[in-house]
Parts: structure tokens; C-alpha cells; sequence
């Protein structure tokens, strides 16, 4: 599950043309906390994302996240 996460966010970066460090700055200054590239990829790959994270990653990359009933 965790490489799903990342891969996935992976792929939402290389289709807005942004790169990891870019993304970690952006969260830095959008949390008002320190996150670095290294950081940031320890945390996708580990699995220790947190929901604030992950909800300013789709904020910066423009993308929503729900929660959707499977049918």
C-alpha cells in the first residue's frame, strides 16, 4: 500500500511537471513546517504520511481527495 501512495503522487508530479523538491517546499510553506525532499520521500516510503500532508499534497498539486462508498 505504501509504494501505491507514492507511486501514485509520483505520477500526479511528472503530469504537473513539478518535482519532488518543489513539492516539499511548497508543503513547508503551506504547513509552516520544515520539509525537505529527503524527508518527504522517507515519509512515502515508510508509510508515515499524515492525513495533513497528504490533503496539502493534492492542495498543491490541485486535486481532491474523498472519500467515495464503493458500489
Amino acid at each position: 500500500m505504501n509504494n501505491s501512495l507514492r507511486d501514485d503522487i509520483k505520477i500526479l508530479l511528472l503530469k504537473s511537471r513539478m518535482t519532488m523538491t518543489e513539492l516539499a517546499s511548497k508543503m513547508a510553506v503551506l504547513l509552516n513546517k520544515k520539509m525537505s525532499q529527503s524527508n518527504l520521500s522517507h515519509k512515502l516510503g515508510s508509510g508515515s504520511l499524515r492525513y495533513d500532508e497528504l490533503l496539502a499534497i493534492c492542495e498543491i498539486l490541485g486535486y481532491d481527495f474523498e472519500y467515495k462508498k464503493r458500489t
